[in-house]
């Protein structure tokens, strides 16, 4: 394995760095010490997960991360009228997709379906921290357009970086095709099934749906996220497992930033809370992995690696070469 091209006193520092905004985010929720804490914190993580995207596919860390600071700084030090209400808005948006996208990219191919769980389970911690530090921008949004923003700013970037990743259309294949398309159209139907009942639903079938999320909501303490568990988490579990086996797992995984990206969208709810919104995350974790381990099975089974010992064959061939997590993809 090759050596990481950048010296380890860089990554250190990013490490350091990320630990006391962590920290401060994690004082500020507490109510403790002065009222600054949660912005520095935003700032600092939000110009080290740009550095940090950067250097996981090749950018130029000091640009963007000199660009991401000069952005948080405007933001949390500019007055809460316009325009800089909308540079905390934007700040925010910034975050929650350099997060969504480096939360995807930071992933490792995996071998076994075990570990494409730990890559999901490392995606939506880094997801949780940059969606902390959005909402400590204090940006005053509305939420439909703060995770529709979100979302799209992720997938465009992501879609970017896969292209390059997965080398091209012609880098799809059948399979590839298939896949986009599949994760292309339930996105579509999850984003317009949901815009379509809030906008144009009857009053009765509204009542309906709201009466059974307050039912659920009652129940368990939170309602898990569609987009996260049907789409995001298992394109995420199913594109790490594929990874290790063909580059075409790169364009299934980009459609991971529908999780990634909706963890930002559910802290900045103002209706909920933080012990709900780590319910409504663990949920959707849950069933989103159960679903993806189904998607991986049937792809076994499809590509005829039935039973125990063809499973151990498929693993053992299963070696296609990628940069490990602190090397550059590109």
């Amino acid at each position: 394995m090759k050596p990481s091209p950048y010296p380890m006193p860089l990554f250190w520092a990013l490490g350091g760095s990320l630990l006391i905004s962590a920290t401060l985010l994690g004082l500020a929720i507490g109510r403790v010490g002065p009222g600054w804490l949660d912005q520095a914190g935003a700032v600092g993580v939000a110009t080290a997960y740009t550095i940090a995207l950067s250097l996981r596919t090749g950018g130029r860390p000091v640009v963007f991360g000199l660009l991401a600071l000069a952005v948080g700084l405007l933001a949390v030090l500019g007055p809460h009228k316009e325009p800089f209400g909308d540079a905390r808005v934007g700040a925010a948006v910034m975050t929650a997709s350099v997060t969504a996208v480096l939360a995807v990219m930071i992933t490792v191919p995996a071998v076994r379906a075990a570990v494409a769980v730990r890559e999901v389970l490392i995606a939506i911690a880094i997801s949780a921290l940059g969606a902390v530090a959005a909402v400590g921008f204090r940006a005053e949004v509305q939420v439909e357009r703060f995770d529709y923003a979100a979302l799209l700013v992720a997938f465009a970037l992501g879609f970017g970086l896969v292209f390059r990743l997965g080398a091209g259309w012609h880098g799809l294949g059948r399979r590839g095709v298939l896949v986009v398309l599949a994760g292309s159209a339930a996105l579509a139907v999850s984003i317009a099934y949901a815009e379509m009942l809030r906008r144009y639903g009857s009053t009765h079938m509204v009542d309906l749906v709201f009466d059974a999320v307050r039912w659920v909501r009652d129940t368990i303490g939170a309602v898990p996220r569609p987009m996260q568990v049907l789409v995001g988490i298992p394109a995420l579990l199913w594109g790490c497992h594929m990874r290790a086996r063909r580059r075409q797992g790169w364009w299934v995984c980009v459609f991971g930033c529908a999780a990634t990206a909706s963890v930002a969208g559910t802290l900045v709810n103002p209706g909920t809370g933080w012990l709900e919104a780590a319910l409504i995350t663990a949920y959707s974790l849950v069933l989103g992995l159960a679903v993806g381990y189904a998607l991986i099975r049937l792809d076994l089974a499809l590509s005829g690696s039935r039973g125990s010992r063809a499973r151990q064959e498929e693993q053992l061939g299963a070696v296609r070469p990628e940069p490990s997590r602190l090397q550059p993809l590109l």
